[in-house]
């Protein structure tokens, strides 16, 4: 509670990085808000006068945009705008020491276990009865579902295991739990997210539970979508695809970066599967799955990437046919196997082969689109946009895969809502259609 003669306080928080991130933030929001503290999220910096920046230290780029962010923090302190100052997340929990001694100007920085530290740094002691439920930041009808923290894979080219430690499954009744509040308050899309989703419950219950997991979320009334981001290839648990082909709540889609198929940097990258694997694995995924889209992203540049190697990448892209993909350069990240190795590929040669990369994946989308058209989908539409309802379909992840979009003129659209839609016409990463009836 604020006490009398005390000014209220007023917190904005800028979170960086990816969802798993997001969720962390959500839940110090969800914290502060239960205290009766006002929580602002993402507004400009003059807007209160403490300023939380929740960091990303992943990749060389996500820990450019967190520097950067906290320097324009310093700027808005510098000119009496903002009082505070905290940083905390992962950049903040590998580089702690460096960004004492480097901005000065932060008034307390946290790593990504500190949440307890935080609060009370802010004036608020952690409320274990709050377990679960947080300030939703994501569209009211969509949530992600943080099922595990931390890694045991040992991917070469990955600092999240330095960084987020071990892996930790959280128990199914707890995850349960949450998800029953995230219903209770309009949630009809719950995403699940881990560092590696395939490894739940191998810490917790000494065996791989994810196939149960899915089955006890889909009995939450109020859920009608459950997605899965964020899969490991090596030892996939195939029990979770009759899951997914037999239950109804289960969107038929599977977030499954490959990161490359030439067995040289596979084995490289420590990833513990071969490209011939890989191929097996994929079309197993299709064949028990009718139906199934796959997600999936690649690494380019790696140290000892050849010409030839790049060649056989763009090939498996071009035949896998995969409905969505993301290319990401190569980044020595200190710390890690990789970054033992000479980062011998040019700048400029990483990016010439994200651009071919994504060249292909986007004349593959457009095909796959176009057989879209005249055929009817279940799309939960988002939001409204200029003149179009824009929502998505089960195969749809939010912000990063396609999008429908329905002109506003049409009637029976409902943001937050589903509604079967005609596809009427396409274009690369996007549909457009026509509300029907469902017959």
């Amino acid at each position: 509670m604020v006490r009398k003669g005390k000014k209220a306080l007023k917190i904005n928080l800028i979170s960086l990085g990816c969802s798993k991130n997001l969720v962390d933030s959500e839940v110090l929001m969800g914290q502060l808000r239960a205290a009766n503290i006002e929580v602002l999220y993402e507004q400009p910096f003059d807007k209160a006068e403490t300023i939380v920046i929740n960091t990303c230290g992943f990749i060389q780029d996500a820990k450019q945009e967190s520097i950067d962010t906290i320097l324009r923090a310093v700027d808005a302190k510098d000119d009496g705008y903002v009082k505070k100052i905290y940083v905390m997340g992962c950049l903040s929990e590998r580089y702690k020491e460096d960004l004492k001694s480097e901005i000065p100007e932060v008034d307390g920085f946290f790593g990504v276990k500190d949440l307890p530290l935080i609060l009370r740094t802010l004036g608020v002691e952690y409320n274990k009865e709050l377990l679960g439920e947080r300030m939703i930041t994501t569209p009211s009808h969509s949530a992600y579902l943080k099922i595990a923290e931390g890694c045991d894979r040992k991917c070469s080219f990955c600092a999240i295991p330095l960084i987020r430690g071990e892996n930790i499954s959280r128990p199914i009744e707890e995850l349960v739990a949450e998800a029953t509040y995230l219903a209770s308050i309009g949630v009809k899309e719950i995403n699940l997210i881990a560092q590696d989703l395939t490894y739940y419950g191998l810490d917790l219950y000494k065996e791989r539970r994810l196939a149960e997991l899915m089955q006890k979320l889909s009995e939450v009334n109020g859920i009608e979508w459950i997605r899965l981001h964020y899969t490991y290839p090596a030892g996939f648990p195939l029990e979770i695809l009759d899951e997914m082909r037999d239950n109804p709540k289960i969107c038929k889609y599977i977030d499954i970066p490959f990161q490359h198929i030439n067995n040289d940097l596979l084995k490289s990258m420590r990833r513990n599967i071969t490209g011939e694997e890989t191929k097996e694995l994929m079309q197993n995924l299709r064949n028990r799955v009718p139906g199934l889209a796959l997600r999936t992203a690649f690494i380019v540049g790696y140290p000892g990437e050849t010409d030839e190697a790049f060649e056989e990448l763009k090939e498996f892209i071009r035949t896998a046919r995969f409905d969505r993909a993301g290319v990401f350069t190569y980044s020595q990240e200190e710390g890690t196997k990789a970054a033992e190795l000479t980062d011998e590929v040019p700048e400029e040669v990483k990016l010439q082969r994200a651009d071919e990369l994504m060249a292909i994946q986007e004349k593959i989308s457009a095909e796959l689109n176009l057989a879209k058209v005249g055929k009817k989908y279940k799309v939960l539409f988002d939001r409204v946009e200029g003149d179009y309802f824009v929502g998505r379909t089960e195969i749809d992840s939010p912000e990063i895969d396609n999008e429908v979009l329905v002109l506003t003129t049409e009637s029976g659209i409902k943001v937050g809502e589903f509604a079967i839609i005609l596809i009427t016409s396409s274009e690369s990463f996007d549909l457009f259609g026509i509300p029907v009836t469902e017959n």
